[in-house]
């Protein structure tokens, strides 16, 4: 019998199942600021037994694309209150990804043109920033050469997002995930190809590597509380030119059982070795499970989700099996909204619209029937 479909109870919050719908970046906030829309289409989802939020900046310095309902301002607080206030009236869960891209933006984007910030002043390979042109239009652009950020400026970033914590709850999230995977800030500073810094924060030792993204944990349950925070991880990612490095897996199992101390709600994993499923690096993803495997021991009190290209008969053997807790599903909530219903009664699944995946108006959005 699969505990997919049956309740699960997230340090004291109570979930109505055990599929999460992951975070999507879906362009859809002209001004930066949650809309109706915004709040129409996360509440046509609300049967999942969580919800995580799209990625919402935690500061302008910290955007990288356009369009995107940040968290930082008294205007973006309020319009996220409408979505959080629609979830929860439909029964639903839904936790606030507090985002910062580091290096990964474009200086149309950043106030008065200021380079982004990263560990090290290292530009992205292949990383696209959604940012104004030349023109004055907006399109997918290179991302610009960041900026080293200086010892003392640490400490203001990791405030950032103790600070969008608090905004988030104010905002009505049931809490928030830290965004710590796919490339960005938080991730920056665990791959020492590109954080050659040489402080506390160095990506020259393990303790380095990890630093900045435990006392961004640390400042964040100090505003909310540890029950409200869960974290975003993706070991073996190697976007841009982020390589995997020798000392990878000791790495994320020192950061884990350092996250396992705090006792904080849930690690969110995205597995990149299953991007494609038609060419997969049995080696890596191999290598992934081991982690996977291990960090049950490492995270006694936590509860484990699993993003990457899930399909009902693997979440629920992962679940059933015990290796996870939640299974996390992306893309196929954008044109099914239902998905619940749908993976339950093994009803088929409608195709997403690609061409409508990034801004635009309601198509491709919130007019994908049930």
């Amino acid at each position: 019998m699969t505990k997919l479909f049956t309740p699960f109870q997230l340090q004291g919050q109570s979930l109505s199942n055990r599929v999460v719908m992951g975070p999507l970046t879906r362009s859809r906030a002209p001004e930066d600021i949650a809309t109706e829309r915004v709040a129409l289409y996360y509440t046509q989802r609300a049967t999942a037994g969580l919800i995580i939020s799209e990625g919402t900046p935690v500061s302008r310095e910290g955007q990288g694309y356009l369009f995107n309902p940040g968290i930082f301002t008294a205007a973006q607080i309020e319009g996220w209150k409408l979505t959080t206030q629609s979830v929860h009236a439909v029964g639903g869960k839904i936790f606030a990804q507090l985002w910062h891209v580091g290096r990964v933006s474009h200086v149309s984007i950043q106030e008065q043109n200021q380079a982004p910030v990263a560990p090290s002043a290292i530009q992205a390979v292949g990383a696209m920033s959604y940012g104004y042109q030349a023109d004055g239009t907006a399109a997918m652009i290179e991302a610009s050469m960041p900026r080293a950020l200086d010892t003392a400026e640490v400490a203001r970033v990791v405030e950032d997002f103790a600070q969008a914590a608090a905004n988030a709850v104010e905002a009505g999230f049931d809490g928030v995930e830290i965004h710590g995977a796919n490339g960005y800030l938080i991730e920056q500073f665990l791959n020492p190809h590109v954080n050659t810094r040489t402080d506390q924060y160095s990506g020259a030792t393990r303790a380095g590597r990890i630093r900045f993204a435990l006392e961004v944990v640390d400042a964040v349950i100090a505003k909310i509380g540890k029950e409200r925070v869960g974290i975003r991880l993706s070991p073996y990612n190697q976007v841009f030119d982020m390589a995997l490095y020798e000392d990878l897996a000791p790495t994320y199992q020192a950061l884990l059982q350092e996250l396992g101390q705090r006792g904080i709600a849930y690690v969110h994993f995205n597995d990149p070795t299953r991007n494609d499923l038609e060419n997969v690096d049995t080696a890596l993803a191999a290598q992934f499970d081991t982690l996977l495997e291990q960090t049950r021991s490492w995270l006694p009190q936590t509860a484990i989700l699993l993003a990457g290209n899930l399909d009902k008969a693997r979440a629920q053997q992962l679940i059933n099996e015990e290796r996870i807790d939640l299974a996390v599903f992306g893309r196929p909530f954008i044109s099914n909204p239902d998905l619940v219903a749908r993976l339950q009664h093994d009803w088929p699944l409608s195709p997403a619209d690609r061409e409508t995946f990034y801004g635009g108006d309601g198509k491709g959005y919130i007019d994908y029937p049930p």
